[in-house]
């Protein structure tokens, strides 16, 4: 009897199972160039194990999204059909992203106004990636639905995405493995063992509260010692300057799909130190690729919590680097300020914060309660948004953009 499976071993869940039509997917070349596409974009020149990609990621999110289907299975929440609906728009919830991930995705943003969300939906449903699905006899419309949060059934999407989302426990997990940071300790099994449904929301059982509240903190603690680490948000600053005075030259936001999925960290790295220096921004740009490359990183020479939820407009980020220029004599375009913005509370999938857990408890009759997330432990403490402002410059300008920073910077709140 033939195989219809391939178990692919994973350092965080073991094995992952995949069976041969979503192993037809994974063969693509455009679900191949993941393997090219790292995880935390830069972070491996802080974290030397930070080399794990958006590939194995996206297998562990379909094999997390299974797990949580199987527990929705068993409380005859879920249909046996729609399991493998929900584990194809696992394995592609990340098929959109570009090099760099979020960073290419700001280049995007600002100049076309299109997300990795946009992007992903056009390969499912445009490419072989879409062929495949519906050659399996599955809606690849639907399939794209439920990795961007777009069904009807709105338990669905927070499988994928959301407080209690596959996604948010293959990422904790995975990025805690691979830097070392010892914040990302959950038990994910106990999580997607303890899911439930109520009203057509994602619930929990209520005697897997702490185990929420774990990762709640968890994700917290990683955003402030990883994600937003200030020598990682530095590599990440330099990457993001660099392609973005590099945009009119290597027309990033204008590329067509099929341009778009033969890019890679390594072929846009490759693109900026081989850039022509016929203007300022060229050369400013291949230069910081090139000290990118050879972990010449700029330099935090302020930082500071700020409690606005306001945020910093480009047209704000831009006046202040000029005042801090302008103060320091040193030219404008040598200095870089950085604002590192998320919830403290993940967002649910229509991206908003969200606010409350349900509840379950199963005894003689189901009893739901809407807790508020407030209310938990700890987790009360970190509400509302992390926002983190920063100054870079180069080595050599350190002191006077220090002492401009400071004076210019520091009653902001």
């Amino acid at each position: 009897m033939k195989k219809t499976y391939l178990d692919i071993i994973d350092p965080i869940h073991d094995f992952v199972r995949v069976n041969n039509s979503e192993l037809e997917i994974i063969d693509t070349p455009i679900f191949q160039r993941l393997r090219r596409i790292k995880q935390l974009s830069g972070a491996h020149l802080i974290y030397p194990g930070a080399q794990h990609t958006r590939f194995e990621h996206s297998l562990g999110v379909m094999h997390i999204t299974s797990m949580a289907c199987q527990s929705l299975l068993e409380k005859s929440i879920i249909p046996l059909d729609e399991i493998q609906n929900l584990r194809f728009a696992g394995l592609l919830h990340d098929i959109g992203h570009g090099p760099f991930s979020h960073l290419f995705e700001e280049v995007l943003q600002k100049n076309r106004k299109i997300s990795h969300e946009d992007l992903g939906r056009n390969i499912i449903q445009k490419t072989e990636i879409g062929d495949l699905i519906s050659k399996n006899g599955f809606n690849k419309k639907s399939i794209a639905n439920l990795a961007f949060s777009n069904s009807k059934h709105q338990f669905m999407n927070e499988i994928i995405s959301g407080a209690l989302s596959a996604d948010m426990m293959d990422y904790l997990l995975r990025d805690g493995y691979f830097t070392g940071a010892e914040h990302a300790k959950i038990d994910h099994k106990r999580l997607t063992y303890s899911l439930d449904v109520y009203k057509n929301k994602l619930a929990l059982d209520k005697s897997a509260l702490v185990n929420f509240e774990t990762m709640l903190i968890s994700r917290y603690q990683m955003f402030k010692a990883v994600y937003f680490h200030k020598t990682v948000r530095a590599g990440e600053v330099m990457l993001l300057k660099a392609m973005s005075l590099a945009e009119d030259e290597l027309g990033f936001s204008s590329l067509d799909l099929d341009e778009f999925l033969k890019l890679s960290d390594e072929s846009v790295l490759s693109k900026l130190l081989n850039l022509p220096e016929s203007n300022s921004d060229l050369k400013t740009s291949k230069k910081i690729a090139t000290n990118y490359l050879n972990r010449n990183l700029f330099k935090c020479v302020f930082e500071r919590m700020v409690t606005s939820s306001q945020g910093f407009s480009n047209k704000m980020i831009g006046e202040l680097e000029n005042k801090i220029a302008k103060k320091s004599k040193i030219d404008s375009n040598e200095i870089h300020l950085d604002t590192s913005t998320t919830n403290s509370i993940p967002m649910t999938p229509s991206k908003k914060e969200s606010k409350s857990v349900i509840l379950i408890t199963r005894k003689n009759k189901i009893i739901a309660e809407e807790f508020p997330i407030s209310k938990i432990p700890l987790v009360s403490t970190i509400s509302g948004k992390m926002n983190i402002l920063r100054v870079y410059t180069q080595q050599n300008n350190r002191k006077k953009v220090e002492i401009a920073a400071k004076s210019i910077l520091s009653e902001i709140e």
